[in-house]
């Protein structure tokens, strides 16, 4: 185990050095680190004993995605919101909705034998949008602020909103394959109780220790790198006691989240930096091990089906229900067509993908490859087209600006 942590992070630390070229290029962080994990996985060199423990690598992507909701929620600019809040709110109240609706019925259409709770999950895995995978549009000065901000927002809120909907669906399809007796409303009544724990431990936690720290600072006793590290513990603070009292640690650090960004507003940005480096490294490691314990590397794993979902989620499934919502909008078609590109499929969908695989749903297998594939061909398309596009986009949007 320490040999395998050894070459780990050996690795991580010969990327970190070449990271900014890497950035500028066509190949993404996460290309790099899912083919370290293939190769070092158990399909070549078998190098990783944990990739076999689905125990492990679950408890690791459930850290991770907490750490993103919680700093996503935490570090949304609120104020370029409320200037530009239409394209994010028709993006999650519209776009999000019509997503999930024909993720649905295009599953239904392409996987018959699939229950119906299955194509749900799905559906709800793969309708969360990464934006550090869009990192080259969203972090492009050029590109007008509206896009980029709209784009983050989406994506910083909408895994957020997807996590209680995996939640309620993995819940009812466990308990139907089970042939447990809990009905629906047993179901929704037990999922209201864990969203209503989990919100309650996220704001009560997240404003005592506001309390606490504007209590130490006017009297001197916060040093500025422990107060970087009590972040970092309050985001797993949230989602570990959440889920030891039996609400939903999700839920509480998404709140969490938002609760300290509306206690705290600027203030809290410099807080968040540490615990943005750490969401960071677990989002890499968890890259890894998402390949080396689900990328297969044969044909049964690529057959017909997943790709035409994959290429289909991407395009269709994501830029018609954009296109949509922000129709009415003085936008240009590609302008809508660029926001509708620009969702790429990253650690939300892999996160939901490892914690499908630690269930007995019969088509997990299925589903898993579904999301893989798709998740690959984000990573590859818009990783080729993220810096064209962006560029191109915002000297024509200028020009556009100009000429009115």
């Amino acid at each position: 185990m320490y040999e395998s942590l050894a070459v780990l992070t050996v690795f991580a630390c010969a990327f970190s050095l070449i990271a900014g070229k890497i950035d500028r290029g066509k190949i993404s962080a996460p290309i790099v680190f899912c083919i370290f994990g293939v190769i070092m996985g158990p399909q070549i060199l078998n190098y990783f004993p944990m990739a076999g423990d689905i125990e492990t690598i679950k408890t690791l992507a459930e850290l991770t995605l907490a750490l993103v909701l919680f700093t996503d929620a935490a570090g949304a600019d609120l104020n370029v919101l409320r200037r530009n809040a239409h394209i994010p709110i028709r993006l999650l109240m519209i776009g999000l909705p019509l997503t999930l609706g024909l993720g649905y019925l295009t599953g239904v259409a392409l996987f018959d034998g699939v229950g119906l709770l299955e194509i749900g999950l799905l559906a709800t895995m793969l309708a969360p949008t990464d934006a550090a995978l869009g990192k080259p549009v969203v972090a492009n000065k050029a590109v007008p602020a509206k896009y980029r901000e709209g784009l983050n927002v989406e994506s910083g809120l909408n895994d957020g909103i997807c996590v209680p909907i995996f939640l309620i669906l993995l819940e009812l399809a466990t308990s139907q394959t089970e042939h447990q007796s809990a009905g629906i409303g047993m179901v929704f009544s037990h999922f209201a109780a864990e969203i209503g724990i989990g919100s309650a431990v996220g704001i009560i936690l997240v404003l005592l220790t506001v309390a606490l720290a504007k209590f130490s600072q006017r009297h001197g006793w916060i040093a500025k790198d422990w107060a970087m590290t009590a972040t970092i513990t309050l985001a797993v603070a949230c989602f570990a006691l959440a889920q030891s009292i039996g609400g939903s640690g999700f839920i509480a650090a998404f709140v969490g989240g938002i609760t300290l960004n509306l206690a705290m507003g600027k203030e809290a940005h410099p807080w968040l930096e540490e615990t943005e480096s750490a969401g960071d490294l677990f989002s890499l490691v968890t890259w890894v091990a998402f390949g080396a314990l689900t990328i297969k590397l044969n044909a049964a794993a690529f057959e017909w089906r997943y790709l035409l979902y994959g290429v289909l989620s991407l395009t269709i499934i994501r830029m018609i229900p954009v296109f949509i919502a922000l129709s009415g909008m003085k936008l240009s078609t590609e302008a809508k067509l660029f926001t509708g590109w620009f969702g790429p499929r990253g650690l939300a969908s892999v996160v939901f993908c490892v914690m499908l695989l630690d269930t007995n749903l019969p088509h997990k297998e299925l589903l898993s490859h579904v999301v893989v594939v798709t998740v690959l061909l984000s990573i590859l398309l818009h990783g080729v087209t993220a810096n064209a596009w962006a560029e191109s986009f915002a000297k024509r949007s200028s020009s556009a600006s100009e000429s009115d």
